[in-house]
């Protein structure tokens, strides 16, 4: 800031004396803080601002069970993050078919909406909102990776079945074309009915390994046709849904897409691949890009490599050092789109979020697990009172060859799933109205989820699908 002009007197005063910081550099403005960096408001290309650049990534709820509508649970739960002071609040996966459902308490938008039905949306919703918060449905096709007590013959780009869990998931069956036209009809419709549940926008998910992520690898799409093939077949399916949905939502409905840095598999979905489907995806008019990584096969983002010949290259120091996961492919899109972009995963401290909004040229910093132990997170790094997320707990079964690390792929699973169930645990604490369970050991957790997910396939099957 420059000094203000000095008076008649003040310059003949200074004539007389010598000046002896003349030769000095004038000060420096004080240096922004992390907290000013994160409480930068964001315009998306649709004309929304969002607040702030703090946004609750999806964590599935499975809070659903039996009707597959929203509840007063999801309204409790949606309330909590509501006031957490996050600029942008995404919803766990909302399916758009209830025959191809992640677990069994998803919520599932599925044709006409009964009037109960539509008002817990609107509710949930509302409370999300309660904050200012900008609230996004996730919309979502499991594909092949719809367990197989759920669905005994999911659809998928091609018949091609999952290389883990043994009999959990099954042999999937490709998509007629008119199955592909279905599907993108169903995610405009569940568009449609977010957007009159009061819902700010949706984001497609493009990601780990579901419907429209198979459709993007050379692994699980193995087609011939308009829908295979090159990345532009292979990548069809998702600017058909994002082009459709902008069409049918109008303007000034968000529209964002989860994406896959990469597969992390050889001879999967890579790098390059994603770059180009980025550029892509801003012709086709999407407002943001949320990057990711990994599917059921190679779940990096759950930060869990396998260790077995599906595995890529381990993960880079560099994303060590700078904590998130997917930040060394940001520049990589950076180069090919203007499009906002918001990294999840892996974040720790509010410096290395600076640095990744100012060094990587992000706009967003995702958080999905520290909010289901910490659900007032964003409050503290927009305050300036939180220099640090609380530790990531160590969820592990065992050690050696009980733990993460096993060389035994079921022990391995096993403690993945525990890690996921304990957070599980946390989700359902919150939409209680209880406080985290930072104590819950992970096996009581994954005997807990165990139980919780039986029920919630017995209750699908108790209220069959309507076809």
């Amino acid at each position: 800031m420059s000094a203000p002009t000095p008076s008649n007197g003040a310059r003949d005063s200074a004539a007389k004396t010598p000046d002896r910081t003349a030769d000095k550099t004038p000060p420096k403005e004080p240096d922004e803080t992390p907290a000013q960096t994160l409480a930068q408001p964001v315009t998306l290309p649709c004309g929304a601002v969002i607040a702030n650049r703090i946004a609750k990534s999806a964590t599935s709820e499975g809070l659903a069970a039996g009707s597959n509508h929203a509840n007063g649970y999801h309204a409790a739960l949606y309330a909590r993050w509501g006031a957490s002071g996050a600029g942008m609040i995404i919803t766990g996966n909302v399916m758009v078919d209830r025959a191809h459902l992640e677990r069994g308490g998803n919520i599932a938008i599925e044709g006409a909406q009964e009037d109960a039905a539509q008002a817990a949306l609107a509710q949930m919703a509302e409370a999300a909102n309660s904050g200012g918060a900008h609230v996004i449905m996730q919309l979502n096709h499991a594909g092949r990776q719809t367990p197989a007590a759920i669905n005994p013959a999911p659809k998928s780009a091609s018949p091609v079945p999952l290389a883990v869990g043994g009999k959990m998931f099954a042999r999937p069956e490709a998509m007629e074309a008119e199955e592909i036209e279905d599907v993108i009809e169903a995610f405009v419709h569940a568009a449609l009915v977010a957007r009159g549940a009061g819902f700010d926008g949706v984001q497609i998910h493009a990601a780990h390994g579901y419907l429209v992520s198979q459709f993007l690898s050379p692994l699980s799409n193995r087609r011939s046709d308009a829908w295979g093939g090159g990345l532009m077949g292979r990548a069809r399916l998702l600017m058909e849904l994002v082009r459709r949905v902008r069409s049918a939502c109008g303007v000034r409905f968000i529209v964002g897409v989860k994406l896959n840095s990469a597969d992390f598999q050889r001879g999967g979905f890579s790098e390059d691949d994603s770059a180009q489907v980025g550029a892509w995806l801003e012709g086709a008019g999407a407002d943001f890009i949320e990057l990711s990584g990994g599917n059921y096969e190679q779940p990096r983002m759950m930060d869990i490599d396998r260790i077995d010949p599906l595995a890529a290259t381990p993960k880079r120091e560099s994303t060590k050092a700078r904590e998130a996961y997917f930040l060394d492919f940001v520049p990589r899109l950076r180069k090919v789109t203007h499009l906002p972009i918001m990294v999840t995963g892996g974040f720790e401290t509010a410096a290395a979020m600076q640095a990744a909004v100012k060094e990587e040229d992000i706009d967003f910093i995702g958080l999905a697990r520290p909010m289901l132990t910490d659900p007032d997170a964003p409050l503290g790094l927009l305050s300036g009172e939180t220099a640090a997320l609380p530790p990531r707990p160590k969820l592990q079964l065992g050690r050696g060859f009980f733990g993460p690390l096993s060389a035994y792929s079921p022990i391995r699973d096993a403690n993945a799933a525990a890690a996921q169930a304990w957070y599980f645990e946390q989700i359902y604490a919150l939409a209680s109205g209880e406080p985290p369970r930072r104590d819950l050991k992970p096996w009581k957790a994954l005997l807990a989820y165990l139980k919780t997910e039986k029920k919630s396939v017995q209750a699908l099957a108790a209220r069959p699908r309507d076809l």
